[in-house]
């Protein structure tokens, strides 16, 4: 052999050892995933979206979030309307989030950063589930980090940092359209009152371009407030939201109050209340409000408290306070 083909020879088996050194360098190392879309696809379905599944602590979704025509409903609420700007934002989280930085492939430490097995019972993190016409995509949204969210794809163990950040709740109730009862004073024409316990009244408006009201049911011996006062608050049934729903049979109804608001247009919406372990409900009826009606039939809202007492409020806030006798003069 020559050795001018020897050399040829030479730098020959170098190019082909350098050449497989670097592929298995490059295999070896962490692809470049910076500033790539957590979830690529999810952009182009963003608007054909189905259901939204929620899962922590559980085998099972304990979050069903589901949409027929344009209503997205709340599964675990009896089908309640579901809040769609909740929705809106959760999907767009999901579809801005970008990888940061890559992070532990490893399944022990998974729980450090929240992106375990979320049927876990003491699982931190939730697994998402966002189901459309072109698939599913599933992934594991554990702890906050800096801006952004530690999370993990579901099938794989890469763990990820996202920017910007993923944000949600996973438990149903705050996942209800919130949004019950907005009926200003203007349209009130009456209130009648009948409370569990206590004396029944009825405030009733004496001049349809005011808010000034009469007050039926004063005791003998008392006096009403002057009638301005009488009116219902600006916000005792306006702004009214729900804090969480069940099912009406669930609720113990039968030592109840209730309150009958007659609006100016002949609409009659009744509200009757109760207390149950400390959780203020309401069943709400209305003679004139289909979309009320379909959404409260059946079932039971839960309120803040302040506001059912602003609702059920006793005859003696609308009395003038009684006279304290005159303390007997010092000896």
């Amino acid at each position: 052999m020559t050795r001018q083909r020897f050399t040829l020879l030479l730098l020959a088996a170098l190019v082909v050892i350098t050449g497989a050194l670097y592929v298995a360098t490059q295999r070896n190392q962490p692809q470049e995933t910076q500033g790539v879309a957590l979830l690529p696809s999810l952009a182009n379905d963003l608007n054909t979206v189905t259901a939204v599944l929620i899962r922590k602590g559980s085998a099972t979704p304990t979050l069903t979030l589901h949409k027929t025509g344009e209503q997205w409903t709340v599964k675990e609420r009896m089908g309640y309307p579901a809040d769609v700007a909740k929705i809106r934002t959760l999907l767009l989280s999901l579809r801005d989030a970008k990888i940061v930085e890559e992070k532990t492939a490893d399944p022990a430490r998974f729980s450090t950063i929240g992106v375990e097995d979320p049927a876990a019972p003491t699982a931190l993190g939730a697994e998402v589930t966002v189901v459309a016409p072109g698939g599913k995509r599933a992934v594991i949204v554990g702890k906050p980090v800096g801006e952004g969210t530690f999370v993990r794809r579901v099938g794989e163990n890469q763990t990820y940092s996202v920017e910007p950040a993923i944000s949600l709740e996973t438990e149903p109730r705050f996942w209800i359209d919130s949004r019950l009862l907005d009926v200003p004073v203007a349209l009130i024409q009456s209130v009648d009152v009948k409370p569990a316990t206590g004396a029944a009244y009825s405030i009733q408006r004496q001049n349809p371009t005011d808010n000034t009201y009469r007050l039926d049911g004063v005791p003998a011996g008392r006096k009403a407030m002057d009638a301005p006062a009488l009116a219902p608050g600006p916000t005792t049934f306006s702004g009214l939201t729900a804090e969480d729903v069940a099912p009406a049979g669930e609720i113990d109804f039968g030592q109840a109050s209730q309150v009958v608001v007659t609006l100016t247009d002949g609409n009659i919406i009744t509200l009757t209340g109760t207390v149950v372990a400390a959780k203020h409900w309401l069943e709400v009826k209305a003679t004139k409000d289909a979309a009320l009606t379909a959404k409260t039939q059946g079932r039971a809202v839960e309120i803040a408290s302040y506001r059912y007492d602003a609702i059920f409020k006793p005859l003696e806030q609308l009395l003038v306070p009684k006279e304290q006798p005159a303390k007997p003069a010092a000896p």
